[in-house]
This record gives C-alpha cells, structure tokens and sequence, in this order.
C-alpha cells in the first residue's frame, strides 16, 4: 500500500476578521510536547473552547490537544527539532502550524502491525484534523499544519 498524500485544503486562505494568531518558540528540548500542549490550552480557553460547554466541544478541545501534541512530537523525533507553533483562529476555524527545520515533508505511512508502538502520529491527525499537509519553507525547513473546525454549540 502506498504512503497517501496530505489532505488539501486552503494553506494561502486569505485572513478573515477575526483573525486571533499566537506563537510560541520551541526547541528540541525536552518538555516542547509538554510546552506546546499547555500554550495550546491556554489558546483554546481563551478563544471559549475549554471549559467546552457541552461533550462535543470538549472531545473537539481534548482532540486538538492531541493532535498538537503529535504535530511536536514528529518535529521532535523525525526533524531536527521544532522551532515554532503557531495557532491561528479564523471565527470557527483552528489551524495549528508546526515549523522546523528538516526540509523532508512527512509522509502517512501505511498501517504497521498494531501490537507495535510508534509511527501513529499523522495517521491520528489524519483521522482527527479536517484538513492537514504541509509546506517547504523558503530558506529551508517546513511546516506542518492541521485545521479543524470547532463544532457549534449543542442547544
């Protein structure tokens, strides 16, 4: 089976109002995961997903900090390490963006043998994110970057 390409989306979408972007710096060293997940949660409860009102907003919470975490995670193992998260928050619309510096696009690789650890991570934001891919940076490097949608609020 071969290794299927990103999901496209829109990665040159113009801004939108209400455009609320945050970045945090990273390193390779250790607690970047740790760092980047708690940066996150601190973005999602003051853009009104935590505490989530209801159980479909806080499993969409929980899920972006997931996927976030394995975002780093892959920067931190495959790359030579993570220098930047950025979240950028279009109305109902979360794109969380990590860049290092390893010029090798990821690749989803095709299911391994389950009673094995590791190499879960895209295939999770694959399943997860409503869009992912990733992108060469001028200079060298990329970024990988998901967006999901937050569900609208149950009545």
């Amino acid at each position: 089976m071969a290794a299927r390409p990103a999901r496209p989306a829109h990665p040159d979408r113009p801004p939108r109002s209400g455009t609320d972007r945050r970045s945090l710096p990273l390193t390779a060293a250790p607690g970047a995961v740790a760092r980047g997940r708690e940066f996150t949660r601190l973005a999602l409860r003051a853009w009104g997903w935590l505490p989530a009102p209801d159980t479909e907003a806080r499993a969409a919470a929980e899920d972006v900090l997931l996927m976030t975490s394995e975002l780093v995670t892959n920067a931190c193992q495959h790359a030579v390490g993570p220098y930047l998260l950025e979240l950028t928050r279009y109305g109902p619309l979360l794109r969380v963006a990590v860049s290092d510096a390893d010029d090798r696009l990821p690749v989803l690789r095709p299911l391994r043998v389950p009673a094995r650890p590791g190499g879960y991570g895209l295939r999770v934001v694959d399943r997860l994110a409503t869009a992912w891919g990733s992108e060469p940076l001028a200079g060298g490097g990329k970024t990988v970057w998901l967006e999901v949608v937050r569900p609208p609020a149950e009545p």
